[in-house]
């Protein structure tokens, strides 16, 4: 797992827009469509709204979340408020290339089955996605994949649903639907964040984090986060 490193969070943002619109370039021209995969966080809003200034494909683009907060429509708790403010609003994407969780469903474990459906539509059965954007939290979760939940062990399905976390319930993706995923994209910025981004590095697989597979994965980290633990041998700073 390669780690680059910027000087601060605007950086990582900027870099990681770029390094998305090369996966979807590269993607349309091989397969014909990118289906991208992203979580909330401030980091990535920046992300997402300098990602609507690059050289992208659009019309071949799906995107669709990795969790999302049980809330209700338009919450600013739900990270679709945010995507849609990052990206939707400046981006010439049509409402049928965002693909909400259905959080507001009457039957949450059924409207978990049904985002899987829509995901093996999108994306093939059983469905790989092209990039999946990860957070890192200072607890070492990822994704909606928290410390000390069931949620961790799920294997047989691509979509879940958690217990309580920070006050709210969550659908995420699980690690079968991550690890199938042709390509990860960390963004981790700062110091909170410095002890389990050396902790992921490491392979410490206590943490929700290191079970993400680290195959074509890259981190891209602020020198906040970075700190002094990371091996410079894996690193290239900028």
């Amino acid at each position: 797992m390669k780690i680059q490193v910027y000087a601060d969070a605007d950086a990582v943002a900027r870099e990681a827009a770029k390094l998305i619109a090369k996966e979807a370039r590269d993607a349309v021209a091989s397969r014909g469509k990118f289906v991208m995969a992203v979580s909330g966080g401030k980091t990535p809003w920046v992300m997402l709204r300098d990602l609507a200034k690059e050289d992208v494909p659009w019309k071949s683009v799906h995107v669709v979340q990795v969790d999302e907060r049980v809330a209700p429509e338009g919450d600013p708790d739900r990270n679709l408020t945010h995507l849609r403010e990052s990206l939707v609003e400046h981006a010439p994407l049509r409402a049928q290339q965002i693909h909400a969780m259905p959080v507001v469903a009457g039957d949450l474990e059924g409207a978990c089955a049904q985002y899987a459906h829509t995901l093996e539509e999108i994306a093939g059965s059983p469905p790989v996605l092209d990039l999946v954007h990860l957070g890192l939290g200072p607890d070492g979760h990822t994704a909606s994949l928290v410390p000390g939940d069931p949620v961790l062990d799920v294997t047989g399905a691509d979509v879940a649903l958690t217990g309580i976390y920070q006050g709210k319930r969550r659908m995420t993706l699980t690690y079968p639907i991550i690890n199938r995923s042709r390509s990860v994209l960390w963004l981790a910025t700062g110091a909170e964040k410095a002890g389990m981004l050396a902790r992921l590095q490491a392979g410490d697989v206590s943490i929700p984090a290191s079970r993400v597979s680290t195959d074509h994965a890259v981190i891209l980290a602020d020198h906040a986060a970075a700190g002094q633990q990371i091996k410079q041998s894996k690193t290239e700073v900028a």
